[in-house]
This record gives structure tokens, sequence and C-alpha cells, in this order.
């Protein structure tokens, strides 16, 4: 992987003790929770690999619902965050887990509020830099340093090409996309990551489209 700076190896400002173990959890849940778009009711959280045998030592487990708490990783409430999340009512359970992983450090969590469910699959990859894999059963790659667009619709032939067209139209550059699909013809996911913070406007006409069921916007 490619490092930008001198940064992306030390690691971010954070409360300690790991950029992998605490900081990059950290970022995991506060993407997760940006993506569901709310703070959630409940939280199931899975670790894998090395999160699952270390995560109450690196404190792993505390810095995800910091994250979840949409709090930054230089915060200094984060050795508090359970406490504080049982004040803000947020139901946690954590479950380490056996299954072997692709990448050592992850976490998967399932969030839910009211009749609401999300599933996100997040890793660690060191120096506090993170990426999504997966929201919801699609695989993904999204690393969260840029605005992003999550777009679930349905597999049919111009529905990528009307959220594109859109785009253009409003001189907003793609920088990085990529699509999967459940089936052919089922449901799909596009996942769009832009230059540009996308305007709310823009996002309303986007999800009128045609095919179009529901936008994720990831506006960092």
């Amino acid at each position: 992987m490619k490092y930008r700076s001198v940064f992306d190896i030390i690691g971010p400002v954070m409360v300690g003790p790991s950029s992998s173990h605490t900081a990059g959890a950290v970022r995991i849940g506060q993407l997760a929770r940006r993506l569901f778009g709310r703070q959630p009711q409940h939280a199931l959280i899975r670790f894998y690999g090395s999160f699952a045998r270390t995560y109450r030592g690196h404190a792993t487990d505390v810095a995800v619902v910091a994250g979840l708490l949409d709090l930054d990783t230089d915060d200094p409430r984060i050795p508090d965050a359970l406490s504080l999340a049982a004040q803000q009512g947020m139901e946690v359970a954590f479950s380490p887990e056996q299954a072997v992983p692709t990448h050592p450090n992850t976490v998967g969590m399932v969030l839910t509020a009211g009749d609401t469910s999300f599933q996100v699959v997040g890793v660690s990859l060191g120096g506090g830099l993170v990426q999504i894999t997966e929201v919801d059963g699609f695989s993904l790659r999204l690393s969260g340093e840029s605005p992003a667009l999550l777009i679930f619709h349905r597999d049919a032939y111009g529905a990528v090409a009307s959220v594109t067209q859109l785009l253009a139209g409003q001189r907003v550059n793609i920088n990085h996309m990529e699509v999967s699909r459940s089936d052919r013809g089922k449901l799909a996911l596009m996942v769009i990551e832009t230059d540009e913070r996308v305007e709310p406007d823009l996002l309303r006409l986007i999800g009128r489209q045609q095919h179009i069921t529901k936008v994720v916007t990831l506006n960092t």
C-alpha cells in the first residue's frame, strides 16, 4: 500500500495505546456510525483475528464504541466510552470470533435503531488507516478519506449511468468507483468516492432516479 506522508506510518494524534488496535478501531466505529446515519441503540460488535485475542488489553472494545459515539481519535473521553454509551442509552455487546479473517485486525458490527438494521465490516491497516470492506453483505473498499456515496439499486440497464451523468452535470469528479450485485437483475451497490462533497439537492435528485432504492452518504 502507498503512504501519503510520514503521519500515515507513525499514526494519528490519538488516545493510545495502539494506532492499529485503538485509533484504527475508533475510526472504523466512526465510519460505521456515519454510514448508518445515526447513533445506534444497539451494537453487536464481533472481533476477528488479532482483534479477537487482544481487544480487551488494547482497549479495542472501548475504541470501537468511542467511534460509534462519534468521538475523534484524540478525544480524551475515549477511555470512558463504555460508560458514555450506557448514559446515552446505547446497548453494546462484544463477541470474539474463531473464524479466520482475511485481515488480522477485523471487526464486524450489526447496528440497530428502531426497526432499522445495518451491517458493516472494517479492517485496521496500521498507522490509523482503515478500510470498510463490507456493507450489508456487499464487498467494497472504502477508506473514508474522501466523500462517498453508497447507492443501493436494482441491477438494471442505465442505473449507473443515470447517477454518473448527474454528478458530471454538477462538475463532481469521481476518484474511485466500484459496483457489485447480489445476482443478475437483483439488488446491487455502487460505491462512488468523489473529490468534492455532494450537495443535498443533488443527493435528493440521485435518490429519485429509476431503480435507486437507497442512498447512503459519507461527506467527510
